[in-house]
């Protein structure tokens, strides 16, 4: 009788310790994606050009705009995303003088060569911009007398 009670106990005791490692089995899923952008063209329906054949470099910022403020005049010699995370941003194409304003939750294809800038409202605005350049090259370049971007 004494040797069935330590088989038993034993066996508990072995259970008892691979509960553990059975507790934190992953599964393995896919994810849910929401594709926030996709755009062969800018906000203002200038169409992307090929890219350079060098090796790419990717540039991820977070730019925060005070309230009642105009960045700049600048061009993006690369595509770009934006995706407002806080409060809206406007922005202006200087020789078309198209506007259109992107408020917080959305996504935006950023104009290439294009010069323009972006305008805030009442409150802060941020905005996570995404580049897909090539190493060396600038992601902002201010427009002849101007201040950066940033």
């Amino acid at each position: 009788m004494p040797r069935i009670h330590t088989t038993l106990a034993l066996a508990i005791l072995g259970l008892s310790a691979a509960l553990p490692l059975v507790a934190h089995t992953q599964s393995v899923a896919s994810g849910h994606r929401d594709i926030l952008l996709q755009a062969d063209h800018s906000w203002n329906g200038v169409a992307y050009e090929p890219y350079p054949a060098t090796r790419p470099e990717l540039t991820m910022i977070r730019l925060t705009i005070p309230a009642h403020t105009a960045l700049p005049w600048h061009t993006h010699p690369m595509p770009n995303a934006g995706y407002v995370l806080e409060g809206q941003l406007t922005i202006h194409d200087r020789d078309s003088g198209r506007t259109e304003t992107f408020h917080q939750g959305e996504a935006f294809a950023e104009s290439v060569n294009d010069t323009h800038r972006g305008e805030t409202g009442d409150t802060r605005t941020v905005v996570l911009l995404t580049y897909a350049g090539t190493p060396g090259t600038p992601t902002s370049v201010p427009a002849k007398g101007e201040k950066p971007e940033y």
